[in-house]
């Protein structure tokens, strides 16, 4: 039976060197030992295009290279964070890309996959934001702006929403309970998996359907999800875990 590990969330950066550590020891002494690892957004704490090669990423990309040569597949998804992610970084980690949501089957059960945004639907704003730097005619013009100019756009924007996390409630920020209902009738599927929210926990509705969520990656710990013969495990990890 195909093993698969999901995380999401780890928002590496330069300044969270501790983070990034902890991931690497990831790669090499847990997600080695699996047939797949899906990562479902926000791999990076910013992405600003393909050509950057600013710290962390090179090493990042070493590992991630180094994974596929253990025979472990790997998987990407967009997530708010580095949804510019291309196909040049998939073909230098040997990673495919996948839409959001994305359906896995698994003999007679239907796994959705999700970054999780998508179904924070309470936040007007942020989905206005979404809907509008999503768009192809701004993601060309972003892109053909030199590296330099990219990087302190990308720091306004990031600036600017932590400054109006503070006004938003706790439940605006979460996932909305129709929406994850209506998407997971959408694609008839059982499970849900999603990232996002940074609310690790396991949800079960009156139709048995489950729906997990993955944390952040901090310094010190990550709750991940590991699927194989014994089923689906919610699994909290540290830097000293592992073989």
């Amino acid at each position: 039976m195909t093993s698969r590990i999901f995380i999401s969330d780890l928002h590496l950066c330069d300044e969270q060197a501790q983070t990034l550590d902890f991931f690497l020891h990831f790669l090499a002494r847990q997600a080695s030992q699996v047939d797949e690892l899906y990562i479902l957004g926000d791999l990076f704490d910013s992405w600003i295009g393909d050509d950057n090669r600013a710290a962390p990423i090179p090493q990042v990309v070493k590992a991630l290279q180094a994974l596929g040569k253990q025979n472990t597949r790997l998987f990407l998804m967009h997530g708010n964070r580095d949804f510019l992610m291309g196909k040049a970084f998939c073909r230098a980690t040997g990673a495919q890309l996948l839409q959001d949501p994305h359906c896995l089957q698994l003999q007679s059960c239907k796994i959705l996959l999700m970054h999780g945004d998508l179904l924070c639907t309470d936040d007007v704003p942020y989905q206005q934001f979404r809907a509008q730097i999503r768009q192809p005619a701004f993601i060309q013009d972003f892109l053909s702006r030199p590296l330099q100019e990219r990087a302190a756009i990308a720091r306004q924007y990031r600036q600017k929403s932590m400054a109006a996390q503070p006004e938003k409630s706790g439940d605006i920020m979460d996932v909305n309970e129709n929406a994850v209902r209506d998407v997971l009738q959408q694609y008839a599927a059982d499970i849900l998996i999603h990232g996002h929210t940074h609310r690790p926990a396991v949800h079960e509705d009156e139709q048995q359907r489950i729906r997990y969520v993955l944390s952040d990656w901090q310094p010190h710990a990550a709750t991940i999800l590991k699927q194989d013969s014994d089923g689906f495990k919610l699994l909290k990890i540290q830097p000293a875990s592992g073989p």
